[in-house]
């Protein structure tokens, strides 16, 4: 019965393990997106990423993210004296973990991330120049899925905003981004 039970725990072990190993464990991932920030006059900008990571399992990731962002946050032309630009570039240096709901060949997945945010800003309207520059600590949950080595994916960046005098600097941006992944796929 012993030897029963030792044959029976190494099957079930050796059955976990081959399961565990359907993707390979490293990937980086490239890419790039739309991001749109909030507020009055928001126009959008560019992002792009890369980001590298570690699978725990089949089913979680775990990872760096490195961001820049162009964001220009409103715009108005119609007349030089009067017109008003507010842009931002934003970089930011993460991590994240994200959980896959699928182990088929389109996989969904959900995630979160956080870490610093290196932001700077400028704004210029018919009263003067405002500029800032800061570094904070924010936070994004994701969707998004994999096909293939294809990844589309939604992030919305929670980023505190910049004080300046007279106003301030809204800085959580959407990111809507699609890119692929070098590794990581199945073995």
């Amino acid at each position: 019965m012993k030897k029963f039970t030792s044959v029976l725990c190494f099957i079930v072990l050796a059955s976990v393990a081959v399961h565990a190993q359907d993707f390979k464990k490293f990937r980086v991932g490239v890419g790039g997106g739309y991001a749109m920030p909030g507020g009055e006059g928001a126009k959008g900008g560019l992002c792009v990423y890369l980001e590298p990571g570690y699978r725990v399992n089949d089913a979680m990731i775990v990872g760096l993210r490195m961001e820049s962002a162009v964001i220009v946050r409103g715009f108005s032309e119609s007349d030089p004296a009067t017109a008003n630009l507010d842009i931002a570039g934003i970089g930011s240096y993460t991590v994240n973990g994200q959980y896959y709901f699928s182990n088929e060949g389109f996989r969904p997945f959900a995630g979160v991330g956080l870490g610093l945010y290196s932001l700077a800003a400028v704004k210029v309207d018919g009263a003067g120049e405002v500029a800032a520059a800061e570094s904070n600590f924010g936070f994004y949950p994701r969707v998004g899925f994999d096909a293939g080595h294809f990844t589309l994916q939604l992030e919305y960046n929670l980023i505190p905003a910049t004080k300046v005098e007279g106003g301030e600097f809204k800085n959580s941006y959407l990111g809507i981004k699609i890119g692929g992944f070098f590794g990581g796929g199945r073995k």
